[in-house]
């Protein structure tokens, strides 16, 4: 034990001549540096990928707008074949053996009878007959998206046999390769009515939090009003005063129109609201004092502060406007033969007899439902991601 100092003597003081270190009295870690470092898009990334839900629904979206894009290609029939032969025909199963020896996929030949007491046609597997499903093969003749002739597709049925994994329709319509066309149009009719409900939300809406004023008032009303009026009878009279005269594609821009118009009202609100709060901030005064004008100041300024919020309410709002042209479609209000999408092919579905006789014909409904599902946990995951800091 060192002896205490005398009274009034100096305290030992020490000095150290190593050279100075701003960063030792805190050392981080390899892990906290690289996300002290980070990007803010980087951590966005880093949260999304937590929500395996959302990241797995994202790469099925991703997949299922990638294949809408050579739908000709992946069909095994043309939109519009017809096999006269197999009308009503029930969904094929896929075997790979055959009495005990690999065989590959393959599909047994049918028959069929005709039922005298329900007049229902009676369709019977031929064990004998085996069918072999062919890959990367020449079938029925199509227009790649009705500009380039072609006839190649990824899966086609034996020559002169037949090959219907989700059966056909009252027309001996292939139902899987119906689906695959439809999606093209129920996919990418959302993907057009929320550009449109982006664009009025934003203009409307940003227009509305940055003048405010009379303005704002007006458009607060205006917004009520269409909020307070019901959904599906609002689609139903828009997309009625279409006239019958009109070609499928107008009509089918028609009904993108109507969707993207009644939409815009939730995303101009919450467009206002942030640009309420973010117009009186000292970079938009400074802006404006600079002479930037209206447009610049909101496109530029405020609405880059909360486009992750903005992409994240368009992404939950597209199974809106998917089910809204399904709905109008199946009520046949929406769109018509010879377009072709998921409402369209669930008219055939609308008796209860038919469904009990054949309950193929409800299977649009599957995919229908599993775009809806992954979009919400899509939208889950990016409004998330939106504050990472969290």
């Amino acid at each position: 034990m060192s002896p205490l100092p005398a009274p009034g003597a100096p305290l030992p003081h020490y000095v150290s001549t190593a050279p100075f270190d701003p960063h030792a009295t805190e050392t981080m870690t390899a892990a906290q540096s690289r996300i002290h470092l980070a990007s803010q898009k980087q951590l966005m990334w880093w949260k999304f990928k937590q929500h395996k839900l959302a990241l797995i629904s994202g790469i099925f979206l991703a997949v299922t707008y990638l294949m809408i894009l050579i739908v000709e290609f992946l069909a095994p029939y043309g939109l519009h074949t017809r096999n006269v032969d197999f009308i009503h025909a029930p969904p094929q199963s896929i075997h790979f053996f055959d009495k005990g020896s690999f065989v590959g996929p393959f599909v047994y030949g049918r028959s069929m009878t005709l039922d005298i007491d329900t007049l229902h046609r009676v369709y019977t597997d031929k064990p004998n007959d085996v069918q072999p499903i062919r890959f990367f093969c020449r079938g029925d003749s199509y227009k790649f998206w009705g500009f380039a002739a072609s006839d190649y597709h990824l899966v086609c049925p034996a020559i002169g046999g037949q090959m219907f994994l989700l059966g056909t329709d009252r027309l001996g319509r292939d139902v899987l390769s119906r689906i695959l066309y439809g999606a093209r149009i129920s996919l990418t009719i959302g993907l057009i009515g929320i550009s449109i409900s982006f664009v009025l939300g934003i203009v409307i809406g940003g227009l509305a939090g940055y003048w405010g004023g009379f303005f704002d008032l007006i458009v607060q009303r205006l917004i009520e009003v269409l909020q307070s009026l019901p959904s599906l009878p609002l689609w139903m009279a828009l997309a009625a005063i279409m006239p019958v005269t009109w070609s499928p594609i107008v009509i089918y821009f028609g009904i993108t129109v109507i969707l993207g118009i009644i939409d815009w009202t939730g995303l101009a609100r919450a467009v206002r609201s942030k640009l309420l709060a973010l117009r009186e901030e000292d970079y938009v005064q400074a802006a404006q004092l600079m002479g930037a004008s209206t447009p610049r100041v909101i496109g530029r300024h405020l609405v880059p502060g909360f486009m992750s919020h903005l992409i994240a309410s368009a992404t939950i709002s597209i199974p809106g406007m998917i089910l809204g042209e399904t709905a109008l479609s199946f009520l046949g209000l929406g769109l018509r033969p010879p377009i072709t999408s998921w409402g369209i092919l669930l008219t055939e579905a609308k008796s209860v007899s038919v469904i009990a006789f054949y309950p193929w014909l409800l299977y649009p409904i599957i995919p229908v439902v599993l775009v809806i599902l992954a979009f919400n946990f899509l939208g889950d995951g990016l409004r998330d991601a939106a504050d990472p800091y969290k």
